[in-house]
């Protein structure tokens, strides 16, 4: 296979995972906005908590085991999927909105439940890789 080929592979894993994640995040969205009718962005810190988890479920299993298969699938998984499903972005926009908005304490409620919210996920999703290797390497 060409470097070129490559290349193009890359960017179409990279763009197809950020297709799908993109339109599981507006899925979210739509199913949070009609169960939850709040001013506070729930769908936001939900699909920021699911792809802190995701991310280093997958990035830890994939480093720690010897499947060439997952390495592969890195970039479809981890820039792709997750960089469409997570909203960094709108996280900042909700932030600032709430806060220029007369909702200032809604604003600080929201970034300091976040921020623990995402890393508490991505340390869950390391240990849970971690976890599955070590079980799967003892059957």
């Amino acid at each position: 296979m060409s470097q070129a080929t490559s290349v193009w592979r890359l960017y179409l894993a990279v763009g197809l995972g950020s297709a799908l994640g993109s339109v599981c995040r507006l899925l979210t969205g739509v199913a949070v906005s009609g169960l939850v009718a709040s001013s506070f962005p729930w769908a936001t810190l939900l699909v920021n908590v699911l792809g802190s988890w995701l991310i280093a479920r997958f990035a830890t299993h994939a480093a720690l085991s010897d499947s060439p298969r997952l390495a592969s699938l890195h970039p479809l998984v981890v820039a792709g999927f997750c960089g469409g499903f997570t909203t960094f972005s709108l996280f900042s926009l909700e932030a600032a909105r709430l806060a220029t908005g007369g909702s200032p304490w809604l604003a600080l409620a929201y970034v300091v439940l976040s921020v623990p919210l995402w890393l508490a996920a991505a340390w869950a999703g390391d240990v849970s890789a971690r976890r599955a290797l070590v079980r799967g390497s003892s059957e």
